[in-house]
């Protein structure tokens, strides 16, 4: 267990980075926690930063979830299915990710980074459309895309938001507003199906996941009033975004064949 003041403050610094930049930018930062977590904080087995970034991403999700579900923007019966089936698959996903080397898991972790950060360089046009309800008709469709997404999700053990979003478009024909917010259920999900998974293994340091909790609260609270001064500079702020992921997936590819 991590007892080491520096690597709680620094975990606690990365908590807030990632928390930031997920106010500011939206899904996407959460897969910058694990290279925060080996390459800043100086955790050592990467099967113990994957599952205190998930411990970590669960418990964020949670907190951005009640603000949306207050606003009254998240589809429960469709996040609700969404989130059981894929909690399933993240529980395939992580159990096939814990039987990996873990630097040949961080190798594939970089390619995953990498698609994170393209899918950001996309352009997302705002669709307006009539909100769907949940029927017996899409159930099949929404439960195969949570399942299919849980399990990507747990494997890499990210929280997959942006997986998710396009999932629950895709099996619903909600709007991307909506799938953003109803997604965090999944995240949320997700999130706690891999991390008490690595659990069962000894891979989570209750230290670290709580000093990165106590981080996110505080970058959350800088994010917001960042957020609504970019304004019309968040394509610009995005795209620089996106492009400091590739950047990193590319260090952490480098890292882990260098480590084989």
């Amino acid at each position: 267990m991590t007892t080491d003041l520096l690597s709680l403050s620094l975990a606690a610094f990365s908590g807030g980075v990632v928390a930031l930049l997920l106010t500011l930018f939206g899904g996407g930062g959460s897969v910058l926690a694990v290279p925060l977590l080996l390459y800043v904080v100086g955790v050592r087995d990467p099967h113990v930063a994957v599952g205190v970034s998930a411990a970590g991403v669960s418990l964020n999700a949670l907190t951005a979830l009640a603000g949306q579900a207050k606003a009254g923007r998240v589809r429960w019966p469709c996040a609700i299915l969404f989130a059981v089936t894929g909690a399933a698959g993240a529980w395939f996903g992580s159990s096939l990710a814990k039987m990996i080397d873990g630097h040949q898991l961080l190798l594939i972790f970089a390619v995953a980074m990498a698609a994170v950060g393209v899918s950001m360089l996309r352009p997302k046009p705002v669709v307006v459309r009539a909100e769907p309800r949940l029927n017996w008709a899409m159930s099949p469709n929404v439960g195969l895309a949570g399942a299919g997404v849980g399990s990507a999700a747990g494997f890499f053990g990210i929280g997959g938001g942006f997986l998710i979003v396009p999932g629950l478009m895709a099996a619903t024909g909600m709007s991307l507003a909506t799938a953003q917010a109803t997604s965090l259920l999944s995240v949320a999900a997700f999130g706690a199906t891999t991390a008490g998974n690595y659990a069962l293994s000894g891979w989570i340091d209750p230290g670290l996941v709580a000093a990165m909790t106590v981080g996110g609260v505080a970058g959350t609270a800088a994010g917001l009033p960042l957020a609504r001064r970019l304004g019309a500079n968040v394509a610009l702020g995005r795209a620089l975004f996106a492009g400091l992921i590739l950047v990193v997936a590319a260090y952490v590819a480098v890292r882990a064949v260098l480590a084989l």
